[in-house]
């Protein structure tokens, strides 16, 4: 018989992701596609139309990462458009700064110009010998006149080539700072439009998450629904078959045959854990026993519950209870991976409880022998007996055990499977 493949249960808890099991996934898709539609499929319904549904919510989880990745993408954009803007802003300071610096230069070698001259003028430096003011201001006088020109056309120069390379230094400045306003009036429109895309990119990614919340509140009140359904169905069901047991119940003193099952419901008794679960079927044997389907699934019989959760276990379940009765009594069972968890740690169970609600997830779910601990660890790991993919003997034992409860045992992948029992360990 070929089996699908699926990850094994980890010789070591370490943490895994959690991953959402396909009736969510169904859920979510079914609500998107309808604007947030109440789920009212019957449960059956809703389970047939998970296989159907698989390629709408893959395209869903898709498009979601896309607009994730988007926004992303924008908010580095805008970022970066932003520190262009603030660097232009600030190249657009230093311009400024520099303008005035040459503006305050140039007028302090005008000033400087304007002195000297005067200062030539007024005592008749560097005219040559015998020059003085009074040549200067004679204006009857050749020499002073002669004078007076060349000073004239000294100072006019040198104010000149003063005046021209403030201008020249004036009009550099302003077309820098003209460019840097260009420059970063379009960074700001850049950063305008940026913003924009990135609000409307947030805002729908933000609607798509809201549809996924709203899916999964409507999903969880569905299967609340669907597992009280189950636990009402299941609970008339045991009182008709206790009633007609008690109808044709024999008389005192009867004694069953040798090797026949305890019936449910008898102090002392195991029942099949899994005789609820729809589309029950079995898969590999390794650290326990693997199947995949659908409903509740109970305890095999009367003890208190050690845990519900483990990271490391896909699915992130790994419900643990300790037998109080029977042939197995102080042994510890568990079930574990895609199973929606229905009972509390310290709580007393029996045959009756139902322990949780198995889902179509990607896993299917495990059940066997725990360590007595109970937290995460099996006895086959306790017992080196597994090593990824391979049957064990504690695998091997408790599938005989579902088997003696009328469930179907598991497949072995090698024969005869790893490892022995501990001396005294019980048989089925």
């Amino acid at each position: 018989m070929v089996t699908r493949r699926r990850p094994s249960c980890l010789t070591r808890p370490v943490p895994v992701a959690r991953r959402w099991p396909s009736a969510v996934l169904a859920a979510l898709c079914l609500i998107a596609a309808t604007s947030i539609g109440v789920l009212s499929v019957p449960g059956t319904a809703a389970a047939g139309s998970i296989g159907s549904d698989r390629l709408q919510i893959t395209q869903m989880e898709q498009r979601i990462v896309t607009q994730g990745a988007a926004v992303q993408l924008l908010v580095e954009q805008y970022d970066q458009a932003q520190h262009r803007l603030s660097v232009l802003r600030l190249e657009q300071l230093v311009d400024s700064v520099h303008l005035q610096a040459d503006r305050a230069a140039a007028a302090k070698a005008a000033g400087q110009l304007r002195q000297v001259a005067l200062h030539a003028y007024m005592t008749g430096a560097g005219m040559g010998t015998g020059s003085s003011a009074m040549v200067l201001f004679d204006t009857t006088n050749a020499t002073g006149a002669m004078a007076r020109s060349e000073y004239t056309n000294l100072a006019s120069d040198n104010l000149a080539t003063a005046i021209d390379t403030f201008r020249s230094d004036q009009r550099r400045v302003a077309l820098a700072t003209a460019a840097v306003r260009r420059a970063t009036a379009s960074a700001a429109r850049t950063v305008a439009v940026l913003a924009g895309d990135r609000r409307r990119a947030q805002a729908a990614l933000a609607g798509d998450q809201a549809v996924l919340g709203q899916a999964k509140s409507h999903l969880q009140a569905l299967l609340a629904a669907v597992h009280q359904a189950q636990v009402a169905h299941e609970r008339a069901l045991e009182q008709a078959l206790a009633a007609q047991r008690q109808a044709v119940a024999p008389a005192a003193g009867y004694v069953a045959p040798a090797g026949s099952a305890v019936p449910a419901g008898t102090p002392g008794a195991y029942a099949n854990p899994l005789r609820a679960i729809s589309a029950l079927s079995p898969e590999r044997i390794d650290q326990g026993v693997d199947y995949s389907g659908s409903g509740p699934i109970y305890a095999i019989g009367n003890g208190v519950v050690l845990n519900t959760t483990n990271s490391g276990w896909p699915g992130g379940t790994f419900i643990t209870y300790r037998l109080t009765n029977g042939p197995a009594a102080g042994l510890v069972v568990y079930a574990a991976e895609d199973i929606y968890p229905a009972v509390a740690v310290g709580q007393q169970v029996t045959a009756s409880t139902v322990l949780g609600t198995v889902y179509e997830g990607p896993d299917g779910i495990e059940t066997g022998w725990a360590d007595s601990a109970g937290t995460g660890y099996t006895m086959a790991h306790d017992y080196g007996q597994f090593s990824g993919s391979n049957s064990t003997a504690f695998g091997y034992n408790f599938s005989q055990l579902l088997q003696y409860l009328g469930a179907p045992g598991g497949i072995l992948q090698n024969n005869p499977p790893t490892g022995t029992l501990p001396p005294g360990w019980p048989q089925w």
